[in-house]
């Protein structure tokens, strides 16, 4: 939140070109602009992401420590997903053009985009959107304690987090070279009444499985 801001000074924005201010890239169908208070700095308790996906591209797990967020379909379509950690469930929320889901601060959650030219806008209620990423929980925590804490091997668990990228955000990514097993592809073809991909309402069901990589 602005504290204070002296709206006489010459180094006072009211308005950016989002356009300009892209935070991740995968390529050009796939990446994300920001605008947060670092670009504007009339903004108060507000943030947003301008997201950018091609057909089964994914905002990789992840939560927001200091923000709920409002994603808002303009066009293609996605599915939005969240762990509640109330009901320990998985829930899977198609969305096309007009369409918003509301993910509380702190919930785990990502975003598939299930056709082309997907474009989300994803609004924060706080002056900077910050995250803790999969990516980074899977390869910045000790392979001993992982193994320890959960009765694994821990050469096992080095190998398959092994081509894990930190700080991925979208993915898969471009190299890899993951054949999709047959039970995405039925799943692929299941709709819903609005020809989108439906993915069943289980607990501790996710409709992206996490694939193994080569070619590095």
């Amino acid at each position: 939140m602005v504290l204070y801001l002296d709206y006489t000074s010459p180094d006072t924005r009211f308005t950016f070109d989002v356009n300009k201010s892209k935070s991740v890239a995968k390529d050009h169908r796939n990446f994300i602009n920001v605008l947060g208070v670092q670009q504007l700095n009339t903004l108060e308790n507000i943030s947003l992401l301008d997201i950018f996906l091609s057909n089964n591209n994914v905002i990789e797990p992840h939560y927001h420590q200091n923000a709920a967020e409002l994603v808002y379909c303009i066009s293609g379509s996605a599915m939005v997903s969240m762990l509640n950690p109330f009901t320990k469930h998985i829930h899977n929320y198609p969305i096309k053009p007009g369409q918003v889901v509301n993910v509380p601060q702190g919930w785990w959650h990502y975003e598939v985009a299930t056709s082309d030219h997907t474009h989300l806008l994803a609004i924060f209620n706080a002056p900077t959107p910050e995250v803790i990423l999969g990516s980074d929980l899977l390869k910045l925590t000790p392979a001993n304690i992982i193994a320890h804490t959960y009765c694994l091997d821990e050469n096992e668990w080095k190998r398959t987090t092994a081509p894990i990228r930190p700080n991925m955000f979208i993915g898969p990514p471009k190299d890899c070279h993951r054949e999709p097993a047959q039970h995405d592809q039925d799943r692929s073809t299941e709709k819903n009444q609005n020809g989108i991909p439906y993915y069943p309402q289980t607990p501790y069901y996710s409709p992206y499985h996490q694939p193994r990589y080569s070619g590095y």
